[in-house]
């Protein structure tokens, strides 16, 4: 089941249910209000079918305003979780290169904090590339939504956008490569219901357009991310409390060539087939 936050007015957020390619069910006026509520539940999916959607609001999807599925949580990353990311993150480091290679090899999987929920962006809204880095890339990524018990019970589609030359010049600048102003947007819905199995036979796509046309596509899947959800969600929740619970994108697997660096006005295109599709535009910040 895919669900969205989205709004009609400004300031406004309302959760809804997807219907088809282009209709959603308005849930607010049957007491769903926010996305946490309902995802604390045992079980959520219960929860929606028993409503009665005949009597809810029904609206085009076209008509209202999508908004990032995040409310309170944090957002965290994992980070060379496919073979592809390991190696983009050796080519562009000398100085670290072992680090990257040693991490995809390791029991510990690496993982970073990413961004708090206020400054996630959502669909169509702006991400950032730094006006102090010469090499930003976008990172299109499956997220996974877990709840406060640790218990992973949706998926997403995020961007972590990178700047790769701060990041490969000091492995310990990499929360200035990671985290600033527009660095992660997520959306455009939230589906529930799918096992790791079934979540692990789509496919992610990534397209950059640049004056209208494509100027970078690559596609993966998500199976070749090398640890388990469970192991992820078990290492992110050791020793920490996520009281609203949390989202983890789990690594690319999809890299420009390194000669290929993102500029302003450039549209990033991220696609998920069995989610959606998450699109924004590149400003510099």
């Amino acid at each position: 089941m895919k669900l969205c936050r989205f709004s009609q007015d400004p300031g406004d957020a309302k959760i809804g249910a997807i219907v088809g390619s282009s209709t959603l069910v308005d849930l607010t006026p049957s007491g769903i209000t926010r996305f946490e509520d309902l995802l604390e539940l045992d079980d959520p999916l219960a929860k929606l079918s028993g409503l009665d959607r005949a009597a809810l609001p029904k609206l085009s999807i076209s008509d209202v305003k999508l908004l990032a599925p995040v409310e309170r949580q944090e957002v965290w990353a994992a980070g060379v979780t496919y073979l592809r990311s390991k190696k983009a993150r050796m080519d562009e480091s000398e100085f670290s290169a072992s680090a990257y290679d040693r991490v995809y090899e390791a029991p510990r999987p690496e993982l970073f904090f990413k961004s708090l929920p206020e400054k996630v962006a959502g669909p169509r809204d702006e991400i950032g590339i730094r006006r102090d880095a010469r090499w930003s890339v976008p990172e299109p990524e499956l997220a996974l939504v877990i709840n406060s018990r640790g218990k992973l019970v949706g998926y997403t589609i995020g961007n972590d956008m990178s700047s790769r030359d701060i990041e490969g010049e000091n492995l310990l600048y990499l929360p200035q490569a990671k985290t600033y102003r527009n660095s992660c947007a997520l959306g455009p819905f939230l589906v529930l219901g799918a096992a790791e199995a079934i979540a692990r036979e789509w496919t992610i796509r990534l397209a950059i357009e640049r004056g209208g046309q494509v100027v970078f596509s690559g596609e993966t899947s998500v199976n070749q991310i090398k640890r388990s959800f469970t192991e992820l969600v078990e290492y992110l929740f050791r020793s920490q409390r996520f009281p609203h619970g949390a989202i983890l994108l789990t690594g690319t697997g999809v890299v420009p060539a390194d000669t290929f660096t993102l500029q302003e006005r450039d549209w990033v295109e991220i696609e998920v087939s069995g989610i959606g599709l998450l699109r924004n535009q590149v400003t510099v910040v």
